[in-house]
């Protein structure tokens, strides 16, 4: 009986090395497919985003409304290269940097 004990587990250690063997394979394939997952739902949507925003900032004219980062809402009257001043009220502008602009107001505005 002791000679079956010792052929069995030999037997049953030779299947874990072969099962080894095959498992760094498919960490590898996992690993690939995570990044792909991560890439297609985090990283892709807000590289797509970014670019939007950019656009929207180089699109912004003279009388168009935004809103900053800090949350002030106004119509845009000047724009330089990195800065943009902004009505707020009445006699009141405000400099703020191009990159703090991040949204057209119009939609608030308009309730949709």
């Amino acid at each position: 009986m002791n000679m079956l004990n010792i052929l069995l587990q030999a037997a049953d250690a030779a299947g874990v090395a072969t099962e080894q063997r095959g498992g760094g394979m498919q960490m590898i394939i996992m690993l690939v497919l995570m990044g792909v997952v991560f890439y297609f739902f985090m990283i892709r949507p807000q590289q797509k985003r970014q670019k939007e925003l950019n656009e929207f900032r180089e699109k912004l004219a003279k009388g168009d409304k935004v809103m900053t980062v800090g949350g002030i809402h106004g119509l845009v009257s000047e724009i330089t290269e990195t800065t943009i001043i902004v009505t707020i009220a009445q006699g009141v502008d405000i400099a703020v940097e191009k990159s703090c602009v991040v949204a057209d107001n119009t939609d608030v505005a308009q309730g949709k």
